[in-house]
């Protein structure tokens, strides 16, 4: 081989099975290889092709990049380069093969003096290293559970982007994905066509491959023509943000309005990227359209697309009108709506629960509550309000999802009191604020009354919950274990039933609805368990 590749002046390569029969015959140039499609590799988790490349070198180079990327993507048992001397003979040996997932590495080399000082048994190594990659591969792998690669691509504050990553890992795990690896790039600009470039989408296929990956996950919306590019040039899964995100509302949507929410964000997500979506793009693709789909049927798709918007608008709107009597008649019988809002996962659950006695389902995880839940709180001198759980924030919570759940988040919109909960032991406490706030103007209801509530006291450091209670006017409040409660119990009764009665009183204005004798009509809610102050 070394002598034809110096007669030649070009790389010659074999692929050579575990039996050592030649299967196939490559000639290059004098830089490169062009290995041909070898077809489909072996089956089962962790096994390689059962096929080693050995090549020529014509300089003194030792492995280069495309070598171990061949390497990697052909899932070959070893690439072996053979120095190809002045003189045709072989010289010195290089040869790579892949270590297992948890390796710090994705690939280690070694190198020989020649091809005559070989002593390892071949077969014995690559029968050992392919059982490692199985036992790993049995270790990782969850049963129904799906790998995946998050990355995040910023311009800006690498640290910012980070957090951001790390919230996105929090996401992922709530839609029951497992995490194999994180990637953050910093440039100077985004790529129009990948958003991450060619180097590094090529970069992110191997780390895929060495992991065992099958999903792709940024932290950016991807245009439908940047989750096209990815996902043909990876056949991977790819999603975005936004797709995580619907992902996790899906399958967490239990009410029927919940479920027409979710479907009409997704229909608003996909109807642009029908024409665009290949079937390696997303597990939420189910079997709309397919690889390069004829025009007929993407008319026909988004057809049917417009209309099941349509008829889904049509549904939300008739269940929002009833919602609406629903508080109308509240309000007629003197029954204040209290809204509790906030971050997504900051205990606003968890506080219902604490304060009205009831048992509304709260999770260690984001968005376990899509539908808003109501209950009865009882206060002295048999006043009542109705206290709303609503579905939580997000930082760039996806527009068509916030327009989805309008008739859900009215219940913030209209209430005459919000309870802003927050993670007083999350270290980004103060983003979060602001982005709840940010969606709350979006809604018109930064001019609601608000009063903020610093959460999980029980978690954090005690300094900093004094210093933001005095900067925020807030209330400190464990609602798991029950402190500060009676004090915000007794800050929302003075505000609507004390404070807001004497400024209608100074105002000329009769006493309060809630002061008066409790009227017998439905309010459409379930009662729970009352809270009594005494």
């Amino acid at each position: 081989m070394t002598e034809i590749s110096r007669q030649a002046n070009r790389q010659v390569g074999v692929m050579v099975d575990r039996l050592g029969v030649v299967e196939v015959v490559i000639v290059g140039d004098a830089h490169q290889l062009f290995i041909p499609d070898l077809g489909r590799s072996r089956a089962g988790a962790g096994r390689f092709r059962g096929l080693r490349l050995i090549h020529t070198h014509l300089r003194s180079e030792g492995l280069t990049k495309d070598d171990l990327t061949d390497l990697t993507l052909l899932r070959l048992d070893a690439v072996v380069m053979v120095q190809a001397g002045g003189d045709g003979l072989p010289g010195e040996v290089e040869y790579g093969y892949l270590l297992p997932p948890g390796s710090a590495e994705m690939w280690r080399v070694e190198k020989r003096p020649s091809v005559h000082t070989w002593d390892e048994d071949f077969g014995l190594f690559i029968r050992d290293l392919e059982g490692q990659f199985g036992d790993s591969a049995k270790v990782r792998r969850v049963e129904g559970q799906e790998a995946a690669v998050l990355v995040s691509v910023t311009t800006g504050d690498a640290r910012v982007a980070r957090l951001s990553l790390d919230e996105l890992e929090r996401l992922a795990h709530t839609a029951g994905l497992a995490i194999a690896d994180k990637v953050l790039q910093v440039r100077r600009e985004l790529d129009g066509r990948t958003l991450v470039g060619a180097g590094k989408l090529k970069e992110l296929l191997l780390r895929c491959m060495h992991s065992g990956a099958e999903v792709l996950i940024f932290d950016q919306e991807l245009s439908p023509s940047q989750l096209r590019n990815i996902a043909t040039e990876t056949d991977l899964k790819v999603l975005d943000r936004t797709q995580l995100i619907l992902d996790i509302f899906a399958k967490r949507a239990s009410t029927r309005e919940g479920k027409l929410q979710v479907e009409l964000a997704q229909l608003r997500y996909r109807k642009p990227r029908l024409a665009l979506m290949p079937t390696a793009m997303s597990r939420l693709t189910g079997g709309i359209g397919g690889r390069g789909p004829g025009e007929t049927k993407l008319e026909i798709n988004r057809r049917r697309a417009d209309e099941r918007e349509t008829r889904i608008e049509k549904l939300l709107k008739d269940i929002s009108k009833e919602r609406k009597m629903r508080r109308k008649r509240r309000q007629r019988v003197g029954l204040p709506g209290v809204a509790i809002v906030g971050y997504t996962n900051a205990g606003k659950s968890t506080l219902l629960n604490r304060m009205t006695n009831a048992s509304v389902d709260a999770e260690d995880k984001l968005f376990a509550t899509l539908d808003p839940t109501s209950r009865r709180l009882r206060f002295p001198e048999e006043r009542e309000i109705i206290l709303t759980d609503t579905v939580g924030f997000i930082r760039n919570l996806p527009k068509d999802l916030v327009h989805a759940f309008r008739s859900t988040l009215d219940e913030a919109v209209e209430a005459e009191l919000l309870l802003h909960v927050m993670n007083s032991s999350d270290p980004e406490i103060d983003t979060q604020k602001l982005a709840v706030e940010k969606v709350l103007k979006e809604l018109g209801a930064e001019e609601t009354p608000t009063i903020l509530i610093l959460n999980q006291i029980d978690r954090a450091d005690a300094d900093q919950v004094a210093r933001r209670v005095e900067e925020w006017d807030a209330i400190p409040v464990s609602a798991l274990t029950g402190e500060g409660i009676e004090r915000l119990l007794e800050r929302i009764e003075r505000y609507l039933f004390r404070e807001k009665a004497a400024r209608r009183w100074e105002a000329g204005a009769e006493d309060l609805p809630g002061e008066e004798e409790e009227g017998e009509g439905s309010t459409g809610e379930q009662p729970s368990e009352e809270y009594d102050l005494d």
